[in-house]
């Protein structure tokens, strides 16, 4: 009974629930939707601990802002692991966790806002970034400044090479040192033992296929190239006869679109119906022509274009882009291939009326030169003669002739007939 008082009760370390969830590669709207996932499974398991494994160079401002703000709210208590880099939005995510911990050769930081241009994004875009990196490091009781550091260029730390001009980039030591750390270690496996959760049920949580292909496919990188692949699928579809591989790859770059969208939870069935009509109506324009029904389609495009991205700015840069390579593609058409391709043979006119198909053309009656006639009209210059029984309509060679004046006809110029007044 005594021995059975002191052993050890390893009980509540196997009720213990440990969740390891991976944040890798750049971080976009459609990482968001997977660790939402991640996240509400977690809690309805009531999970006593949620480990992200980050490994990111950052990524988009705003997707980085809402899974910042998952963090903050969910239930279950957060540690981030820095396994490897932790740059611009993956630091802003690793200081919303609870905890944080490092790999030896890890860093964390330089987390300045760049727009899709490569540069400084402008001052009110800053101000927000670096309000929310200063935030994120106090509510969970780490000094604002250093977060400040990475966003900020301004901020003079030398002792941790962040001088003026530069952006802080924390490592592992360094962040243990100012308590944005704490601790180093060399593995998840330490990590948990450093928890002291080496009994507990760990768990991965890993992103599904379609998780995975939602995430590249609303990288806003990708996202212009879906688009002017499929504007110029179209164009090439509209200059070849009947249906083909370019109306089969455009249809299929918005399908893609929208799937990666609705996969990452960030465009609904209404911005699909929204294009689905767009389409409808286009298609419509070419039946009933006038303009107005093929503008509205085209609206109805690309308001659910917006409708199905959380990003106005990106997508409207996305926009220009498809714009401007359409264009480009459509006088190179028109350029090298217009006259063969039928989407122009039905905008230009090449029926001719020549001789070879029977038209005649302002006759030119040479028969008349040579002959007389009275003016039946005056002259100023040009007026009717009768020639033979044939009133004629004639012009003089710029001279005046009177009514009655005997005239003779001297050249003819097709519709054009010459006369000359005899005297």
């Amino acid at each position: 009974m005594l021995a059975f008082m002191i052993m050890p009760d390893h009980s509540s370390a196997k009720d213990e629930l440990v969740y390891v969830v991976p944040i890798e590669e750049t971080v976009e709207k459609g990482l968001h939707a997977f660790l939402s996932r991640a996240l509400e499974t977690a809690e309805e398991n009531n999970a006593d601990l949620v480990i992200f494994d980050i490994n990111t160079p950052g990524g988009a401002v705003d997707a980085a802002g809402e899974i910042g703000k998952l963090l903050g709210e969910t239930s279950v208590k957060t540690v981030a692991f820095v396994n490897n880099r932790a740059l611009s939005a993956g630091a802003y995510i690793s200081l919303n966790a609870d905890e944080i911990y490092m790999v030896p050769n890890a860093t964390m930081g330089s987390a300045a806002v760049i727009d899709g241009a490569g540069n400084m994004a402008d001052k009110k875009a800053q101000s927000y970034w670096i309000a929310a990196m200063e935030t994120a490091a106090d509510q969970n009781g780490r000094d604002p400044l250093y977060a400040r550091a990475m966003a900020e260029e301004g901020v003079n730390l030398p002792e941790y090479e962040a001088e003026e001009g530069k952006l802080l980039t924390l490592t592992a030591a360094a962040a243990e040192k100012v308590g944005y750390s704490e601790g180093t270690v060399s593995s998840t496996s330490a990590l948990i033992a450093e928890l002291g959760m080496e009994g507990a049920d760990i768990r991965s949580i890993n992103e599904t296929f379609s998780e995975k292909l939602a995430r590249f496919l609303t990288n806003p990188f990708v996202i212009p190239l879906l688009l002017t692949i499929a504007s110029i699928a179209i164009i090439i579809e509209l200059f070849t006869p009947g249906f083909g591989i370019a109306g089969i790859t455009g249809i299929t770059a918005f399908v893609l679109f929208f799937y990666g969208h609705l996969v990452a939870g960030l465009a609904g069935y209404e911005a699909i119906g929204l294009f689905v009509i767009g389409i409808i109506l286009i298609m419509l324009e070419f039946i009933v022509p006038g303009g107005i029904i093929g503008a509205l389609g085209l609206l109805a495009v690309i308001a659910s274009l917006f409708m199905a991205t959380g990003d106005p700015v990106n997508m409207t840069i996305s926009l220009l882009i498809a714009l401007i390579a359409s264009i480009l593609v459509s006088i190179l058409f028109v350029k090298v291939f217009g006259k063969k391709m039928r989407f122009f043979k039905k905008m230009i006119l090449t029926d001719s009326t020549n001789t070879e198909k029977g038209y005649v053309s302002n006759q030119n009656r040479l028969e008349l030169v040579g002959k007389q006639g009275e003016a039946l009209t005056d002259l100023r210059p040009s007026g009717t003669v009768l020639i033979d029984d044939e009133r004629v309509d004639v012009v003089t060679e710029g001279s005046f002739i009177h009514k009655g004046a005997l005239v003779k006809i001297i050249k003819t110029e097709g519709a054009r007939i010459v006369v000359r007044e005899l005297k």
